[in-house]
């Protein structure tokens, strides 16, 4: 497989990856099934989608150290037009990476810190009397925005979390009969701390499949731990963000998108993404399987990795690389198998090493 920043060889995969589902497949650079050589015409110019995604990435890691994968899914997520749920326990970086990126363009940022007193109408806005000339106006809420970075989302009531998933699937806001259209590009992250359940109120399932990926955060290693203490020891305000700067605008990010629409993936693949969701629908080990939006999750998020990777054409390197952050919220394990220590990680690893790969 490819890095997504450099196009070179990529480092070894992550333990819910193995290597010996990926085929080989050069043979897909230069041809079309039916060995139809793509015709010049048909070919996406990439570089300024890979050179802009290699700038963020610097831009970020002036603070940052490690986390590229979450680096990644955040762009890759960016560029598919989906919204993303980052999962890890406190201080190891989530919210600091999030507004981090929304740093990187220039657009309209802006952070809810969410309660249990948070109200609806505190996030999506609400109807007011003017004084002056006695007429309700209605004040925008924090949500009106490019970049929204949802700081804890379990720990607001249902109704408010139900308030900002109608505007993340509509991205519009209806106030007294009256539709509100929020900006484009609309791009929500929210985090959400695993270990502390006392004072939540859960995420359920239908409205976890709204995300297009969750990404787990783990801890640093011993070397990443020692890298930040280096870097933070004569600067603990962090005055090094005031160093990061927009590489992007709206409108290139608009570009980018329409870019990723555009890659090319034969029909063999979209069977083969069909087949992986259909699988989490009819395996023992399941409780609940996949939605048709996990498939056009894998799709998306499938043309955006390739298109980082340099290439105008999806893999099935591409659909298992992003199998887990698509699925992982949206598939539930039986009881019985949760309490043998099976994860969903085992359970989607099986299903990929259970089905043929499109040669």
């Amino acid at each position: 497989m490819e890095d997504l920043s450099t196009g070179g060889p990529a480092p070894e995969r992550s333990p819910e990856y193995d290597a010996e589902l990926t085929p080989s497949l050069g043979e897909l650079r230069e041809e079309r099934p039916g060995g139809h050589t793509l015709a010049p015409e048909d070919r996406i110019n990439l570089d300024a989608l890979h050179a802009a995604a290699d700038r963020i990435r610097a831009e970020v890691g002036k603070l940052i150290v490690g986390q590229r994968d979450l680096i990644d899914l955040l762009i890759v997520s960016l560029l598919a037009g989906g919204h993303v749920l980052v999962e890890g326990v406190p201080g190891i970086a989530k919210t600091l990476t999030a507004r981090l990126i929304a740093k990187t363009i220039d657009a309209e940022y802006r952070r809810i810190q969410f309660t249990p007193d948070l109200m609806p109408s505190d996030v999506t806005g609400t109807t007011v009397l003017n004084s002056t000339d006695a007429r309700f106006v209605f004040n925008r809420g924090p949500v009106f925005g490019n970049l929204i970075l949802i700081d804890e989302i379990n720990r607001a009531p249902a109704k408010t979390q139900a308030a900002l998933f109608e505007v993340m699937a509509e991205q519009q806001v209806t106030v007294d009969g009256t539709t509100h259209s929020l900006p484009d590009p609309f791009f929500v992250i929210a985090t959400q701390n695993p270990i502390e359940q006392e004072g939540t109120y859960r995420l359920p399932e239908a409205q976890l499949d709204r995300f297009l990926v969750r990404v787990v955060v783990d801890y640093p290693d011993q070397t990443e731990e020692r890298d930040i203490l280096y870097r933070f020891r004569s600067d603990f305000m962090q005055r090094q963000q005031e160093e990061v700067r927009a590489v992007l605008s709206k409108a290139q990010v608009a570009e980018y998108r329409a870019v990723v629409e555009k890659v090319f993936i034969r029909d063999e693949l979209l069977d083969y993404i069909a087949a992986v969701v259909y699988r989490t629908r009819t395996h023992p080990d399941l409780y609940l399987g996949a939605s048709p939006r996990a498939s056009l999750a894998i799709l998306r998020l499938s043309k955006a990795v390739a298109a980082l990777a340099g290439r105008d054409f999806v893999t099935p390197d591409d659909i298992q690389l992003v199998a887990f952050p698509a699925l992982n919220h949206r598939i539930i394990l039986t009881p019985e198998r949760e309490m043998e220590g099976f994860g969903t990680r085992d359970v989607i690893k099986e299903i990929l090493q259970g089905i043929e790969i499109p040669r």
